[in-house]
């Protein structure tokens, strides 16, 4: 063999799947349709779960994100006048880690590079072979010259688009979706934060979010409508249709500034069964896709990747095939759990075109029982902050 695991895919998910894997002496070969650069610009997520900050940590990528991270013990959502705090650690004794995804993937940039991980970026042209077989390969062009690896396995980290997800055929695998009627139109901006911790704002404007990167880095969010661009809002557009989402004390404490990043993101849920065929699995948003109201894209890739690095490892060193075998299930049981939070967040604070009276009173009263019921906010928390891998 040429390597041990072919890791198709240069993100945080592939760069942390051959991290875990090289600590236990697994030889590992990155290959990324981008350049660093690309990936090192993308701008997503920034809300991490406990178990996703102990498995940085475990995999020696941690360090930075110890000293700049902010761990937060809870956030707040509103409706309109009504708002509520949800006590991640008084209700679950666990916080999260507001740490950007750009940061954490040029943490494991830097400890693969010190490990000496081979790693292919503007590779075109990827083809998966064989994984049917105890010898898959993987054939790709880069530098104008066509390569090709042999392995044990391959890991498809590849994304939505990416070509790992078609090697399975049609007819095995299923696939459910739901594409929702709107996206989320999203600013950074160098201006502090307008409260200490993340506030969801549901109101009959539609929904907002106020999150932030840094104490100086803050990124927010508004509904918008699929048809819209990010040079359709101006700065001033967009701050002033905050303002009118968030709750009154928060928007008058509000500081403006320009947009150093506009863009808009839509909405979808999806999820592909199986996540294995033969020696193929499929990791993170080549697999599935969440809606960001729950914060679960990014912590979902990695409980897949600790999954998937638990059943590596044993079926590499010892020949032990129960993890390999297990893993589609073991992951998939995890990632519905999420799917179905971020589906009740995306519900509980969107509001939709053409819904009736109904759909808005069964919003207020979702927000009344969690002021009310400490269970239901109990149960919020524990799925925010991550349910046990």
């Amino acid at each position: 063999m040429d390597t041990e695991v072919v890791i198709i895919g240069g993100g945080p998910s592939g760069l942390l799947l051959s991290q875990l894997l090289n600590r236990n002496g697994i030889a590992t070969v990155i290959l990324e349709r981008s350049s660093r650069a690309h990936v090192l610009s993308r701008i997503r997520a920034g809300i991490i779960e406990w178990g996703a900050v102990e498995t940085f940590r475990e995999a020696g990528a941690g360090a930075r994100m110890d000293r700049e991270g902010i761990p937060h013990n809870g956030c707040v959502l509103s409706h309109d006048a009504l708002a509520v705090r949800i006590d991640f650690e008084e209700l679950t004794g666990r916080k999260v880690m507001v740490y950007g995804q750009t940061e954490i993937t040029a943490d494991l940039y830097a400890a693969q590079d010190a490990i000496g991980t081979p790693i292919f970026h503007d590779v075109d042209d990827v083809v998966i072979e064989d994984v049917l077989t105890s010898r898959p390969a993987v054939s790709f062009t880069v530098d104008g010259e066509r390569r090709r690896l042999e392995c044990a396995f391959v890991a498809g980290c590849d994304g939505f688009h990416g070509v790992s997800r078609q090697v399975i055929p049609a007819e095995k695998r299923r696939e459910f979706e739901r594409i929702y009627p709107f996206g989320w139109l999203g600013l950074l901006a160098h201006t502090p934060p307008v409260h200490e911790e993340l506030i969801y704002a549901g109101s009959e404007r539609g929904f907002a979010l106020a999150s932030m990167r840094s104490q100086t880095l803050s990124r927010y969010y508004i509904q918008v409508p699929l048809a819209d661009r990010p040079d359709d809002w101006s700065d001033a557009a967009f701050w002033e249709e905050l303002k009118r989402r968030l709750p009154a004390a928060a928007a008058q404490q509000l500081v403006t500034g320009p947009s150093i990043e506009k863009s808009i993101a839509p909405l979808r849920s999806f999820v592909s069964e199986p996540l294995r065929y033969g020696r193929l699995f499929l990791v993170g948003d080549a697999a599935h896709i969440v809606p960001p109201t729950g914060a679960k894209g990014l912590n979902l890739a990695v409980s897949d990747v600790f999954y998937l690095a638990e059943a590596l490892v044993p079926a590499l060193k010892h020949q032990a095939s129960a993890g390999i075998d297990g893993y589609s299930a073991r992951a998939l049981a995890r990632i519905w759990n999420a799917m179905r939070f971020s589906w009740q967040m995306t519900l509980m604070l969107h509001r939709f075109d053409g819904e009736d009276s109904f759909a808005a009173a069964m919003r207020k009263a979702t927000f009344m029982h969690l002021q009310r019921s400490e269970t239901a906010r109990r149960d919020l928390a524990e799925n925010y902050i991550g349910l046990p891998y």
